[in-house]
């Protein structure tokens, strides 16, 4: 498992991914499943920025790091399989949607850039069988298929024309009132004092706030339905989807009472789970269970992030020496060779490797123990018959065309670049796949194509100064016209949006 960049570049908005609205209170925050609105690249967007959030009223946070995007082929492979035949149910195109896993540990998903789900590690790490988090991923898929976003761009529209006129029809009034009073109201007689005024002129921005969370909360209970219609369309069961959001709720039960159900973005624990499991208990396959399979892939899963996420004292708790299953197994040879503990970590995983020898993970595992550990040529054999067992596993390619670079010579490179050609053409997002073929391509002397390589590092990862600058070095190199000519040319006529 790798930790990529931060702040990664997003094509349809041309911005990191993060909330622009934060949830308001920790009930939306534990609950919501959450839907942040996406940042435009478009100017206006700015204006509907500065309008809603005068209207909602929410305080403004210090900004936090972008999160880092996790990638893993294992955990990738897992989840496009949970969300394979929820697409499908959903009419949602295999091509165009993505689940995207975030280095961050609060238990949260949501929908981002149209057909992008982001689930944080906390969220695979929190719930304890595939159905679980198969259920998120559903109700996420609701988002999707109601187109949710593009609708919320246009209730973001209709808001700002409404705060405007409402906010123009106030001041009107207020400056009648100014009017009259100049003209020798009593101070006794009927009028608004500084508070009134101030009242009528916040009124219409608290109508649209609360329009605006109304409208959030029917999406959040129509993207239920839908994840369990899904869910039903393709005989799997929304008792995980239930045992979710009950969970959740007993943390926020207790400040339910005082809330006032139009001032959070998403229905109450109690109203929603009473409607949700209304649903799902009609559904004939409500109590269909994971397969076995299933479930130890989905163990299997949360023991590796344990692993890589987690210190050696938690990762003990977790999994005790006690525990011999697999994936305990699994995350303290993680955990050792994370801390130091190479010789024993190489142990454990050849134990691992003897009790499941058809596992790519394990093999990979072993590889990146060993590159890591500073034995780059003794990780090949491993990366390559993983790479083999996982065709579509594209970190692992990266892997090994890391390993092929550091452990050098001529047949290594050749191998490198064409093993990282072919991986940044399956997964053009890979930053460290472009990073890696440029240092493959310089070692053969390909100097054009080695700076078009980092040029595209660079982009993907937001640096778009550095990416110009390499960019520009590779164009002049290429014969105008030609292939690694015209993709220098994107990236030097590429404009990053402006800040809102």
């Amino acid at each position: 498992m790798r930790a990529s960049y931060q702040g990664r570049r997003r094509r349809e908005t041309g911005a990191p991914f993060r909330p622009l609205f934060r949830p308001i209170g920790r009930f939306a925050n534990d609950l919501s499943f959450a839907e942040p609105i996406p940042m435009s690249r478009r100017r206006s967007t700015s204006a509907l920025a500065t309008a809603v959030v005068a209207a909602l009223a929410v305080a403004p946070k210090p900004a936090a790091a972008d999160p880092t995007i996790i990638r893993d082929a294992e955990i990738e492979q897992l989840l496009r399989d949970y969300t394979a035949p929820i697409f499908r149910a959903a009419g949602i195109s295999s091509r165009g949607a993505q689940v995207i896993l975030v280095g961050d540990r609060s238990f949260n998903a949501f929908v981002a850039d149209g057909q992008k789900i982001f689930v944080n590690v906390g969220a695979l790490l929190e719930t304890k069988t595939p159905n679980e988090m198969i259920g998120v991923l559903a109700h996420e898929c609701g988002h999707i298929a109601g187109g949710h976003l593009v609708r919320m761009r246009q209730e973001l529209a209709n808001a700002q024309i409404l705060s405007i006129a409402g906010m123009l029809a106030s001041a009107g009034a207020v400056a009648a009132q100014a009017v009259t009073s100049r003209g020798g109201a009593r101070p006794g007689g009927v009028g608004m004092d500084q508070a009134g005024m101030a009242g009528v002129l916040t009124g219409p921005q608290e109508l649209v706030r609360r329009s605006l969370l109304s409208y959030q909360r029917a999406q959040e209970s129509a993207a239920d339905s839908a994840g369990v219609k899904f869910l039903t369309a393709t005989h799997q069961s929304a008792k995980g989807m239930l045992k979710v959001l009950q969970h959740f709720a007993n943390d926020s039960l207790f400040i339910s009472s005082s809330i006032d159900p139009y001032l959070i973005t998403h229905p109450l624990p109690t109203e929603r789970i009473s409607n949700l499991e209304q649903i799902a208990k009609a559904s004939p396959y409500f109590d269909v269970k994971d397969s076995p399979e299933l479930q130890m892939r989905h163990d299997l899963m949360r023991a590796k992030l344990l692993g890589f996420v987690g210190d050696p004292a938690e990762v003990l708790r977790r999994y005790p020496m006690s525990d011999s299953s697999l994936p305990a197994r699994y995350a303290r040879a993680i955990s050792d060779y994370r801390f130091g503990k190479l010789d024993q970590a190489l142990a454990e995983i050849d134990g691992l490797i003897a009790s499941k020898p058809g596992d790519p993970y394990f093999y990979e595992l072993k590889g990146q123990a060993l590159l890591e550990g500073g034995r780059a040529e003794a990780s090949l054999p491993l990366l390559r018959k993983a790479s083999a067992m996982a065709p579509k596993g594209a970190p692992i390619r990266v892997l090994l065309g890391h390993a092929l670079v550091s452990a050098g010579g001529k047949a290594n490179d050749a191998e490198a670049v064409r093993v990282l050609a072919r991986t940044t053409q399956d997964d053009p997002d890979s930053a460290e796949g472009f990073q890696y073929l440029a240092m493959a391509y310089n070692r053969e002397g390909d100097i054009p194509r080695s700076q078009l390589a980092s040029a595209q590092a660079f982009f993907i990862s937001g640096k778009y100064v550095e990416a110009r600058t390499q960019a520009k070095r590779a164009q002049d190199q290429f014969k105008q016209g030609s292939p690694g000519w015209l993709k220098a040319d994107d990236i030097l006529n590429y404009r990053p949006p402006e800040p809102d």
